[in-house]
């Protein structure tokens, strides 16, 4: 079995860690959301945090995330330092045991959304990302220069139509759906704000992103290696550029680029079934018979793309994790095989921690309850389901 573990945003998490004991959760996975990117995690801090979980029967297994902040991203003024705050948190998380580290390196906003709690068939909800409406936001909310090139002509005319239908309440919504990000992260995020951000990425093309991304790793992988650590960055999500920004971790290619290029065990990769499911040419048992030695951490879940939508920039919902478009069976029961194979190699690192990423709101879920994204009925349904694909995979 892969190590069942379970994402908790801290002491203002709605969900309890006693909660969790009944859902089965073998560990935790969470990160210090109060500090900000560019700062250093000092270990005082993070035993604090740990000594909560401790005392609740739980350990901390997987930091989620150290961000990368976005001078690193851009090599702007300042970027040593910042490396530098990096590399301290790295060791400050080595010291108190610590061993896996995920992370992403998406420019400016993390996983983007249309609507956090679309209906569903059967009366749940969950997240939607809608093409149109995200056009609403860049063309006419957001009013991006060069936006209008970013879209084929058919969707420039659905959201030009509808945001003239639109509310000014609705308009407003949508803004905050879309600069959410991580809980807690950008939700406070103005339009201004964003135009500012997106300026600091004034030519910076996917090549230079890609290159930016390898000099980090370049820094850090050889000191998490020392320290006996694995970082894995993250897929983007999802997986195309948005609002002209470049995207460098979206396929098995982009993953074997940088893999191969910094060439340390250390190095990994956070496989999230999700993100990459996006793209229609995803194969997540290949994915894993490609880059299984190196994948240190599984994000499971599932999306189903919406039928007539842009092939290359499809809509898209948070389908249940058994029922969406990539194999998930196929997928663990390949996760399993690597945990075989890394067991009998006598690697420590043989079994994999995984979480159920997202979930749709059910039940008692229902009413704004949960953070987004993170309901506890739904994630406990998506873990009961793929619980039971690794005690029939093993």
């Amino acid at each position: 079995m892969m190590k069942q573990c379970w994402r908790w945003f801290g002491p203002q998490d709605p969900i309890t860690l006693s909660q969790l004991h009944q859902v089965g959760v073998e560990g935790i996975v969470t990160a210090l959301h109060h500090i900000p990117p560019g700062a250093p995690w000092d270990e005082e801090t993070i035993a604090a945090r740990q000594s909560l979980l401790r005392n609740a029967g739980f350990e901390w297994d997987v930091v989620e995330s150290l961000p990368v902040s976005e001078t690193i991203k851009t090599q702007s003024a300042g970027i040593n330092d910042h490396i530098d705050a990096y590399k301290a948190s790295l060791r400050a998380i080595a010291a108190c045991g610590i061993k896996t580290v995920c992370y992403n390196f998406m420019p400016v906003l993390d996983w983007t959304r249309t609507e956090l709690r679309a209906p569903q068939s059967h009366g749940g909800v969950a997240m939607l990302f809608d093409l149109t409406d995200f056009a609403v936001f860049d063309l006419h909310i957001l009013g991006r220069r060069g936006a209008s090139e970013s879209y084929p002509e058919e969707v420039h005319e659905a959201a030009t139509a509808r945001f003239g239908q639109m509310t000014d309440a609705q308009k407003q919504t949508l803004q905050r759906n879309v600069t959410a990000g991580l809980p807690g992260a950008n939700d406070q995020w103005s339009v201004e704000e964003v135009r500012a951000l997106l300026e600091t990425y004034d030519g910076i093309t996917a090549h230079r992103l890609r290159a930016h991304l390898i000099d980090f790793l370049a820094e850090v992988a050889p000191v998490a290696q020392d320290l006996g650590l694995r970082i894995c960055c993250h897929p983007d999500d999802p997986p195309f550029s948005l609002l002209g920004l470049p995207r460098v971790m979206s396929n098995a290619a982009d993953y074997a680029a940088v893999l191969d290029t910094v060439d340390l065990p250390a190095n990994g990769a956070t496989l999230c079934t999700g993100s990459l499911g996006v793209a229609s040419d995803f194969d997540g048992p290949a994915f894993v018979r490609r880059h299984g030695s190196r994948i240190h951490f599984a994000h499971l879940r599932n999306t189903t793309r919406i039928a007539g939508s842009d092939p290359k920039m499809p809509s898209f919902f948070e389908a249940a994790h058994l029922e969406g478009d990539t194999d998930m069976i196929g997928t663990v029961r390949a996760l399993i095989a690597e945990q075989i194979r890394r067991k009998s190699e006598g690697r420590n690192d043989w079994q994999i921690p995984m979480r159920p990423d997202h979930g749709q709101e059910l039940l008692r879920d229902l009413g704004g309850h949960s953070t987004p994204g993170y309901p506890l009925i739904g994630r406990m349904r998506g873990l009961a389901e793929l619980r039971g694909i690794m005690a029939a995979s093993a």
